[in-house]
């Protein structure tokens, strides 16, 4: 299975605006916005619905609706979409299907005291956690 990049799941150059080929990147779209389409594409490639996203990141799910497919979400927002975007796709990789990456964000964790992966992805601080335990798990280290 072809690996599910941060580029591939935010819906691809085009949606974008360009091609992401290196953190610069990656910071330099956080910098500009993403489109609401991105956070659309985002939203569909991970099997979560507008509802739950507007909750991680803090937004009302009508201020989301109310944006057209074009218009550019803040920094901040951008920024929490992208590093979302950088869990599932380093998720997809350490657990070779998204379905199996699925099945443990939705788990409740030890390493997260008993909450579900998912659960942290609201904060910055939570999504950086649950790639550090990815990491963890990729290398064979469990906690």
């Amino acid at each position: 299975m072809a690996s599910l990049t941060i580029e591939r799941l935010l819906g691809g150059p085009k949606v974008l605006g360009h091609p992401i080929h290196t953190e610069m990147d990656i910071y330099e779209l956080g910098k500009e916005g993403i489109s609401k389409k991105a956070l659309m594409d985002l939203s569909k490639n991970i099997n979560l619905s507008i509802r739950s996203m507007s909750n991680i990141l803090h937004t009302s799910e009508r201020t989301l609706q109310r944006k057209k497919d074009i218009d550019l979400l803040n920094g901040s927002i951008s920024e929490h979409i992208i590093q979302i975007a950088e869990v599932y796709s380093h998720g997809n990789a350490v657990f070779d299907t998204m379905e199996d990456f699925q099945t443990w964000v939705h788990t409740s964790n030890k390493a997260f005291e008993g909450k579900e992966p998912i659960e942290l992805l609201s904060s910055r601080y939570g999504a950086q956690m649950v790639l550090d335990e990815l990491g963890r798990i990729e290398h064979g280290v469990f906690s």
